[in-house]
């Protein structure tokens, strides 16, 4: 199956706050009828999602779009990702 017949999710992700000195991104994504709170520790590179409920599904795609945005995110900023999967 190609990869361009599989159903797709649009996140959107929310920065409320950050501070560089404790190297740590606040924030809250939405993707299908789910929303989380989330916090990136950049410097440890972990990943803290909550509510535990659809926290599978959105983990390691959050994951990898902070790794690559991290350092472009702003607090009051919106940002989106695509996820091929169905939320």
């Amino acid at each position: 199956m190609s990869s361009n017949r599989l159903p797709k999710t649009t996140a959107y992700v929310r920065v409320t706050d950050c501070s560089w000195h404790h190297g740590l991104l606040l924030g809250e994504v939405t993707a299908g009828a789910f929303t989380w709170q989330f916090q990136w520790q950049f410097r440890r590179s972990r990943l803290v999602v909550e509510p535990s409920q659809g926290r599978a599904l959105i983990q390691e795609p959050l994951g990898r779009f902070l790794e690559q945005q991290d350092y472009q995110l702003e607090p009051g900023g919106d940002y989106w990702f695509t996820i091929l999967g169905d939320i």
